[in-house]
């Protein structure tokens, strides 16, 4: 039987073991070999400090202010890119391969409405007809000034349209103006003034004007005489008056005017 050790006497042999003495470790030495090592931060694993000599990577700021309604959506590629860069080219090749057969027709589309509303304002509107006036104020004007006779057309038909009449009162003489237009379409001008003839006749016939030869038309003598190109004139010389009947009319119809005044 062996004899009994002393109690504070601790065995040669004793194997140690991990971690700190329970005997000599204090409280937080137990609570921590209790509860085991500390966990990481999670501070320090997201954000890991930079090494020495590396850069801080640094968000772009572009990034930052992109549109949140924009995130996510695809960018354009290069070859949309090019597709919409080329289809001015595209559309204008195309323009250039039309056939003249398709220009014509084009064309022909555009005029047809033209024609048909030009034939419509010539045919039913009369819109190549001069608008008649009335001549009466300015023969009410002529008399008035007393400075001539005033002689008016009798007995002309409907077709006889007045399409202007004006009295003029100058320096040296006045004058009265009525022009017409005749059955067949042509243009006539009755003009009677106080002018000296040899003032009056190369003014309103030119200076090339000659007589060629008298007429009779209800009992006054009236003078033929050349005009300007394609027309003609019949001249009557009275004391103090001088009447001219001149147009692009034909002769028979510049007679029945003059054969009219009355």
């Amino acid at each position: 039987m062996e004899p009994a050790q002393p109690a504070d006497r601790v065995p040669a042999d004793r194997t140690p073991t991990d971690g700190p003495d329970p005997a000599t470790a204090g409280p937080a030495d137990a609570r921590a070999e209790i509860d085991g090592p500390p966990a990481e931060t999670p501070t320090a694993a997201a954000d890991p400090v930079p090494a020495a000599g590396e850069p801080a990577l640094v968000e772009p700021a572009s990034a930052a202010r992109q549109d949140p309604s924009e995130a996510g959506r695809p960018e354009p590629s290069a070859a949309a890119a090019r597709e919409s860069a080329a289809s001015p080219a595209v559309a204008a090749t195309r323009r250039s391969e039309r056939s003249p057969k398709d220009m014509a027709i084009s064309l022909l589309v555009l005029l047809v409405p033209i024609a048909l509303l030009l034939a419509f304002y010539r045919g039913f509107l009369g819109g190549d007809q001069p608008t008649p006036v009335d001549p009466a104020p300015a023969v009410e004007q002529a008399q008035a000034a007393n400075a001539f006779p005033v002689s008016q057309p009798a007995g002309l038909g409907e077709e006889w349209r007045p399409v202007n009449a004006r009295y003029q009162a100058a320096e040296g003489g006045s004058t009265l103006r009525i022009g017409y237009v005749t059955p067949e379409g042509k243009g006539a001008q009755l003009l009677q003034s106080n002018l000296p003839a040899e003032q009056l006749i190369p003014t309103e016939l030119t200076d090339r004007a000659q007589p060629q030869g008298q007429t009779e038309l209800a009992g006054r003598n009236w003078q033929r005489y050349t005009a300007r190109e394609n027309e003609q004139a019949l001249v009557l010389l009275e004391p103090g008056r001088t009447v001219i009947v001149v147009g692009d009319a034909r002769e028979n119809e510049l007679r029945e005017l003059a054969g009219s005044l009355r």
